[in-house]
């Protein structure tokens, strides 16, 4: 497990509130991220982990309270914004892949663009990244021809072609049929073992269980729980933590 005693804070909330007309989907929500730590985000449907998880790079903008990441404050500052998503990749639950695009171009539309990398540079890296993935091979179709699993790893790539310190997952299998999870979190435990930070919003528990080296337990807006996967799967505290638990007991 990530040490966050020698570890660098990377992203920094504090009193997170985010409001939709007058319900509180988030309230009062602080946390402290280190690099290299794995953090699987759980809780009930509706709970508010994946808009916490979209207010960090300002998906959603928050209402009330701080977030700084790798040193830079997250507001309505353009520079400020930009500088932030270059270092947050994002890896959505629904692939986000442009259709009109092939897999590579997908892959290197980024890279070019924000990064000013050469074409042959970012091709020689989007099929690297591929290679990594399973799916060099694929680099010349279209989303369309790929199945959903293979999709995902696609974004998955995409993702780290931009050389992102933090890699932030919204539920990135639950749009997926059950044979095809299996290869996107073999993926992601790959990831996990490389040193990169990741954030990871899930139902998967057991790959928060396995891979995490924390858990957050999400409950009508708030943390109630935040502590290592071994203390939250065997002895959680919060009453509303082993209910959930109860009910997901097949899941690992």
């Amino acid at each position: 497990m990530s040490d966050p005693n020698n570890q660098k804070q990377i992203i920094v909330a504090r009193n997170v509130d985010k409001r939709f007309g007058s319900f509180y989907a988030l309230r009062g929500v602080s946390a402290t991220f280190f690099e290299g730590q794995v953090t699987a985000i759980v809780g009930p449907s509706g709970s508010g982990k994946s808009t916490f998880l979209r207010t960090l790079n300002r998906l959603e903008t928050h209402d009330g309270g701080e977030i700084i990441v790798d040193g830079i404050e997250l507001n309505d500052d353009i520079q400020h914004l930009d500088a932030i998503r270059r270092e947050v990749g994002m890896v959505f639950q629904s692939f986000n892949l442009f259709s009109h695009l092939t897999i590579l171009r997908n892959i290197t539309l980024a890279p070019m663009r924000v990064r000013k990398m050469r074409r042959d540079e970012a091709e020689a890296k989007a099929l690297a990244l591929l290679d990594r993935v399973g799916l060099k091979n694929q680099a010349h179709k279209y989303p369309v021809q790929l199945s959903g699993g293979q999709q995902q790893r696609v974004a998955i790539a995409r993702a780290l072609a931009m050389d992102p310190k933090v890699l932030l997952f919204d539920e990135p299998t639950s749009a997926l049929d059950p044979e095809m999870v299996n290869e996107v979190l073999t993926v992601m435990r790959e990831l996990a073992h490389t040193g990169i930070t990741m954030l990871v919003v899930t139902h998967e528990m057991g790959f928060a269980r396995e891979v995490a080296d924390r858990v957050i337990f999400f409950d009508e807006g708030t943390i109630l729980e935040d502590t290592t996967p071994h203390a939250f799967f065997t002895n959680p505290d919060h009453e509303r933590a082993q209910a959930f638990l109860s009910q997901v007991r097949h899941g690992f």
